[in-house]
């Protein structure tokens, strides 16, 4: 019950977070991507109160290839968006707590999701097919408790 409530808490501040442009031009180019644990090129990094959150989007092609899977039909999500976490001190990876997404695209509407934990990061499957650019902002609580931010800007041509 606990659990839900941070939840609900979590995914409440990030679709009260407004939409804060950023000067930053983030994620250009294609992505190369390598192998799953890889999970591609980072389209955004930062440094949130002692957290690295990296922030990469790849196509849901490149992604279900990473996998050895093939792409389900009539899935309508493009991209898959992951974010890994550090102790930007030690560098130690830090794999759990709670994720939410919201996507704003360049049409305004909205995207928002709880990001799963999933081998090392965490992600979820989002509608990009639009081309123009989107802003992307999230909320996230990690094992300290702390309840941080993280937002910026991706363009798909």
């Amino acid at each position: 019950m606990k659990k839900l409530a941070v939840i609900i808490a979590v995914a409440t501040l990030a679709l009260a977070a407004p939409l804060t442009v950023m000067a930053a031009d983030h994620g250009k180019g294609g992505m190369k991507h390598g192998d799953h644990a890889d999970h591609g090129t980072a389209a955004h990094e930062e440094v949130v109160d002692g957290v690295k959150a990296t922030f990469k989007i790849m196509s849901m092609a490149e992604h279900m290839k990473a996998m050895n899977m093939e792409l389900p039909k009539g899935m309508k999500e493009t991209h898959h968006i992951a974010v890994e976490f550090k102790d930007a001190k030690t560098g130690k990876a830090i794999t759990q707590g709670e994720v939410n997404l919201k996507v704003q695209g360049p049409d305004n509407k909205a995207q928002t999701k709880a990001l799963m934990a999933m081998q090392g990061h965490f992600g979820a499957d989002f509608d990009l097919s639009k081309k123009g650019k989107y802003g992307i902002m999230s909320k996230f609580k990690v094992k300290d408790g702390t309840v941080r931010s993280a937002r910026f800007w991706y363009e798909v041509k």
